[in-house]
C-alpha cells in the first residue's frame, strides 16, 4: 500500500483532474491514517480479539482499494487511500497473535519475518506496481490490491485462530480522540511543513497544538484506569529506548528509500543520474526485499544467542555501514543494488529484534497495543525523514532542462543522515538493560499471566 501509487504519481494530476500540490495528499492520507489507526487497533485487538481486528483492518483495505479503483477525482481517491492506510495495524496485530499461538521455538523467526514484511512488501511491490502502471490501466493497481486483501481475509478467517488472551475493559473514547487529534496535528506539520513553510503560522500552530493536546492526553491517560495506552509501561526503560531507537530506524529506512529510486531515475545527462525507468528502478530494489526474507530467521537465531538488544544494535550498525558505503557506490545500478542489499540486511536484523524487545518487557495482555505504539514510532521516523530529506534535496539543486534537480552532494547528504540515524539507534540501544534482566522480567510476566489465568479458571 505504501508503494502502489509511486509509479503513477507524476500522472495523477491528469488522472484525477487536479494539480500536483494536491496530489501529495494521496500519499499523505495513507501515512496519517496508518499512523493513527495502528495504536488504536492494537489496543482494540488486546480488548476484543486480535483476529477480529485483523479482519476489520483487511476489510478496510479492501474497501479503500475498491474506492480507489472507482475514483476519477481527488477526494474519493484520498478517502480510498486513507482506508488503505488503516490496514497498517495488521503487522503489530499479527506479531502479537503469533506470541499467543506459536510454540516458543517457532516464535522468533516468525516474528522476524512478520516485522520485516513492511520492507519486503515495499521492495517487491514497487516493481510489480511499475509493471502494471506501464502496461495496463492504473485502476488495475487498486483492483489488484482489493483482490489481495480479499485473499488475505479468507486465509485469516479459515486458518488463523483467535487468541484467548484478552485485556478486557472499556473503549477509552476520550483517549482515542485525544491521541488522534494530537497525532494528526503533529504528522500534518511534519509532512506538509515543507509546502506550507516551516516558519509559517499554520505549521507552527499545528506543532503547538500537537504539544498541548498530547501533554493533556498523557496526563489524562496516566489517571485513567484501563487507558488506551499504558504510559507507565511505555515509560519502562527497555520499552522507551526501543521506541526511540525505532524512530531512528524508521528515519534511516525512509531516507534511503527516497534517495535510491531518484538516483536511478534521474537522466544520465545530469552527470550523476543513472537514467533508468521506474520499472528498472523497482527491480533494482527487489533484491533488498529478498534479502530481508532470508535474513529475518538469522536475526531470530542471533537474538536467541546474544539477545534481541544485540541483534538490533548489529542491524543498526550494518544499516549505517551500507549508507556509508553508498558514498562511494553511486555510479552504476549494480552498486546501488549492493547498497540496498546491505541496508536491507541491517533492516531485517533490526526489524526482527524490535518486537522481541517490546514483548519481553510488557504484560502479556498488552502486546498488540505495545507493538502498535512501536509501529507508530517508526511512522514518526519515516515522516520526519520525508520532511528532512525533502528540505535537503530541495536546497541542494542544479539546473537541468529548464528545471532544478537534486545534486550529487544532496544525495550523499541523505545517506549521511541515514547513517547518523542508524548509529544513533545503536547508541540508544546500548543503554537498554542486558539480556539477563530482560529474560527475568519476561519470565515474571509470563508467571503472573499464568497465575491470573488460573485464578480466572478457578473462579469460573
Amino acid at each position: 500500500m505504501q508503494t502502489i501509487v509511486i509509479p503513477i504519481v507524476p500522472e495523477l494530476p491528469r488522472y484525477l483532474h487536479t494539480d500536483a500540490a494536491s496530489v501529495t495528499w494521496v500519499l499523505t492520507a495513507t501515512l496519517l491514517a496508518g499512523a493513527i489507526a495502528t495504536p488504536l487497533t492494537g489496543r482494540l485487538g488486546d480488548m476484543f480479539g486480535k483476529r477480529r481486528l485483523l479482519l476489520i483492518c483487511l476489510g478496510l483495505l479492501v474497501a479503500g482499494s475498491v474506492v480507489g479503483a472507482l475514483s476519477s477525482s481527488l477526494v474519493p481517491m484520498i478517502v480510498g487511500r486513507a482506508l488503505q492506510g488503516c490496514a497498517a495495524g495488521v503487522i503489530p496485530l499479527g506479531i502479537s497473535l503469533m506470541r499467543d499461538e506459536l510454540a516458543p521455538e517457532r516464535l522468533g523467526s516468525a516474528m522476524g519475518l512478520m516485522s520485516s514484511s513492511l520492507g519486503v512488501g515495499g521492495a517487491l511491490g514497487l516493481p510489480a506496481a511499475a509493471a502494471i502502471a506501464q502496461n495496463a490501466s492504473w485502476h488495475l493497481l487498486f483492483w489488484g490490491a482489493a483482490g489481495l486483501g480479499l485473499i488475505a481475509m479468507i486465509m485469516v478467517w479459515t486458518l488463523v485462530p483467535e487468541s484467548s488472551d484478552r485485556s478486557g475493559g472499556r473503549i477509552d473514547f476520550p483517549g482515542a480522540i485525544g491521541l488522534t487529534a494530537g497525532l494528526l496535528c503533529l504528522l500534518l506539520a511534519i509532512t506538509k511543513g515543507g509546502d506550507w513553510g516551516w516558519g509559517g503560522p499554520l505549521t507552527l500552530g499545528l506543532f503547538g497544538a500537537a504539544l498541548v493536546i498530547l501533554v493533556v492526553w498523557g496526563l489524562y491517560e496516566l489517571r485513567r484506569p484501563g487507558p488506551l495506552v499504558d504510559l507507565r509501561t511505555s515509560a519502562r526503560r527497555p520499552v522507551l529506548l526501543t521506541n526511540i531507537a525505532s524512530i531512528c530506524i524508521g528515519f534511516a529506512m525512509y531516507a534511503q528509500a527516497l534517495a535510491i529510486p531518484q538516483l536511478l531515475q534521474l537522466p544520465a545527462a545530469t552527470g550523476h543520474g543513472l537514467g533508468q525507468t521506474m520499472l528498472v528502478a523497482g527491480l533494482c530494489m527487489a533484491p533488498g526485499g529478498l534479502v530481508m526474507i532470508f535474513v529475518s530467521p538469522l536475526s531470530a537465531k542471533l537474538s536467541a544467542w546474544k539477545g534481541a538488544k544485540v541483534s538490533l544494535m548489529t542491524g543498526a550498525l550494518v544499516f549505517a555501514a551500507g549508507d556509508v558505503a553508498a558514498l562511494w557506490l553511486l555510479s552504476a545500478p549494480w552498486q546501488l543494488i549492493v547498497v540496498s542489499m546491505i541496508t536491507s540486511t541491517g533492516m531485517a536484523l533490526a526489524f526482527a529484534a524490535i518486537p522481541a524487545l517490546i514483548m519481553a518487557n510488557v504484560p502479556h495482555t498488552e502486546t498488540a497495543a505495545a507493538n502498535g505504539l512501536n509501529a507508530l514510532m517508526r511512522s514518526v521516523g519515516t515522516s520526519t525523514a520525508s520532511a528532512v530529506v525533502g528540505v535537503a534535496l530541495a536546497h541542494m539543486t542544479q539546473p537541468f532542462a529548464g528545471t532544478l534537480v537534486p545534486t550529487l552532494d544532496g544525495f550523499k547528504l541523505t545517506f549521511i543522515l541515514g547513517a547518523v540515524a542508524a548509529m544513533l539507534a545503536a547508541l540508544i540501544m546500548a543503554f537498554v538493560p542486558g539480556r539477563r534482566r530482560s529474560v527475568a522480567y519476561a519470565t515474571a510476566t509470563k508467571e503472573a499471566a499464568g497465575m491470573a489465568a488460573g485464578h480466572v479458571h478457578r473462579s469460573s
